[in-house]
């Protein structure tokens, strides 16, 4: 079958013909119809991705498409299926992948395939980042760094649903517009403005209840100034880099929680993860949380679709399309 295989951290990407897998027991394989693009397989094409993988690898984590065979042990599901699924170990950018079939997600009969690939991931990190591993209730202030990226954009849908009050960061002039629109009561471009002035503005010198953060390095560390006492600072990614060294400090000046999420973590037997996955799914097929799909990439142009994501002016969600037919 075609994959798409990175050779090495930084490697060549290239299509190339390996091995198809098959199921084990508790596993399932997709024929996969499209495949999410996420700033996670950047990562794992530089080598940057804190989950290691090996190399060479055929890459993706986020298929969408009908279940092709079953392995032994697995209840609930047929084959011929819609579902989409968390392929933590990559494999996705192919024509079948084989995941445990407690990462699948099923899929409303009324809900594309594009759709379907295009939110679990991200929607699924926001919600368990706002109401799993923190707590947000109406009247919390958010400070959300990213919030024109995919995550951003699907957790402040979620936090302004539950009440709070959003105020989100960018670091590309233009992708203010979307978070607003979803509801964020202030969007800061930090290319042109001091987001911990605006911050504090904002909040009357009070700070924020939580901050939720993907970039890490000097930005988390700065955003220890917009925080309230006893506030709760919540990471998902690195995408500046690795935290600083003085985080210890940071935490100690006011009492602060700090938490390090990674979808992959979550216990998905758990009631919690069914519960995520309910509420999401619900809310995208209701309408209540919007899905953008920005680009649909052929199959051969996956190297180009990882450039676009890595550029940082996507506002939306790309795809790759491998049997979309």
């Amino acid at each position: 079958m075609r994959a798409i295989v990175v050779s090495k951290p930084g490697g060549e990407i290239s299509v190339a013909e390996v091995a198809e897998p098959r199921p084990g027991p508790g596993e399932v394989s997709l024929d996969v119809a499209f495949v999410g693009c996420n700033f996670a397989d950047t990562m794992i094409a530089n080598g940057s991705y804190p989950h290691p993988k090996g190399y060479p690898l055929v890459m993706g984590l986020e298929p969408s498409g009908r279940i092709a065979e079953i392995g032994a042990g697995v209840e609930g599901f047929a084959v011929g299926d819609r579902v989409a699924a968390f392929s933590e170990n990559a494999g996705a950018f192919a024509q079948r992948v084989v995941v445990p079939a407690e990462r699948l997600v099923r899929i409303p009969d009324a809900m594309g395939l594009d759709v379907a690939a295009a939110f679990p991931l991200q929607a699924l990190t926001a919600w368990h980042l706002l109401h799993n591993v923190s707590v947000t209730k109406p009247g919390d202030v958010v400070l959300l760094h990213a919030a024109g990226g995919g995550v951003g954009l699907m957790a402040t849908q979620l936090a302004v649903a539950a009440g709070a009050t959003v105020i989100g960061t960018v670091g590309t002039r233009g992708k203010e517009k979307r978070p607003l629109e979803f509801g964020a009561a202030k969007v800061i471009n930090r290319s042109d403005e001091d987001f911990v002035a605006a911050v504090l503005a904002f909040t009357g010198g009070r700070g924020v209840d939580k901050v939720v953060d993907s970039t890490g390095a000097s930005i988390l560390d700065r955003s220890f100034e917009t925080i309230r006492k006893l506030g709760h600072v919540v990471s998902y990614g690195e995408a500046e880099g690795r935290p600083l060294t003085n985080l210890w400090e940071r935490l100690v000046a006011k009492s602060l929680t700090f938490t390090r999420f990674h979808l992959g973590h979550v216990d998905f037997g758990s009631e919690i993860w069914q519960r995520s996955v309910q509420e999401t799914v619900g809310a995208v097929e209701a309408g209540r949380l919007k899905v953008c799909i920005e680009e649909v990439f052929a199959f051969e142009r996956a190297e180009a679709m990882l450039r676009r994501l890595a550029s940082r002016e996507v506002v939306g969600k790309l795809l790759l399309a491998v049997g979309a037919a």
